[in-house]
């Protein structure tokens, strides 16, 4: 029986999620290279292949040009997955979707290079292809990505955490940011990273975006009188690695 093929392709992004692919030198990662073909990895390899059992797609779409190559993808594929934090949520390219000239504020002097005007507002691959599944984060968790594909491989569902990165915490006994006089996004971030960072003293930022119907709002609240933020930056706080999911998006 033939191995299922699985390709990598990258948009706008800093292509960290793919670095952190190569990264891998566990038992298990080579393992699961006994079970799939890659055929098409441009970090590592210059061939391709006309079928995918399994595209894994990191970067968010923000230039038009790209909407056929990512359609072709699509076409191709049997199973998409959107891996990282700008592939599932749009991530930090998403801030330019809040500032009225980008190109001005990023590039100044050469804002007007023909180029720049096929760059628009950054969104997640979800919203021009269908994606079938999303690995969160940035980077995106390289044990989720493999546990996800794992699965797929095997014939059984993956499970995608909906849960606050808050429950983590409880599970690791982590001391509460807010106990610590500190502010964290972990109420509504949306889980799945077991959560390294309040464990090490680093509030959440929630690069994995938001769990379903977050309580925005509520949050603000937490972070100005709990976190001792200022109201206007508590109104911003999570727009680094949400400003496409957020309500004001």
């Amino acid at each position: 029986m033939s191995k299922p093929k699985v390709g990598f392709f990258d948009f706008a992004s800093c292509e960290g999620c793919q670095i952190e692919l190569t990264n891998y030198g566990d038992a298990a990662f080579v393992e699961l290279l006994n079970h799939i073909d890659i055929v098409e990895f441009r970090e590592a390899m210059t061939e391709t292949a006309e079928h995918l059992t399994i595209a894994c797609i990191e970067g968010s779409f923000t230039r038009e040009a790209d909407r056929g190559r990512l359609e072709n993808i699509r076409e191709r594929s049997d199973i998409v997955i959107a891996y990282g934090a700008c592939a599932s949520t749009a991530g930090v390219n998403a801030l330019k979707n809040h500032q009225k000239d980008f190109r001005k504020d990023v590039y100044g002097e050469d804002r007007n290079m023909p180029h720049l005007y096929s760059n628009d507002r950054a969104v997640p691959i979800s919203e021009v292809i269908k994606v079938d599944y999303n690995v969160y984060g940035c980077p995106m968790d390289k044990y989720e990505f493999l546990d996800i594909v794992s699965h797929l491989v095997h014939g059984k569902e993956p499970v995608i955490p909906n849960h606050p990165v808050c429950i983590e915490c409880k599970h690791n006994e982590t001391i509460c940011r807010y106990f610590e006089g500190d502010h964290c996004l972990g109420p509504v971030a949306r889980a799945g990273c077991r959560a390294p960072c309040p464990a090490d003293g680093i509030p959440c930022e929630a690069c994995r975006g938001f769990v379903d119907n977050p309580n925005e709002e509520a949050m603000e609240k937490v972070l100005i009188k709990k976190g001792k933020l200022p109201e206007a930056r508590a109104k911003h706080k999570s727009r680094i690695f949400t400003a496409f999911c957020r309500s004001d998006a």
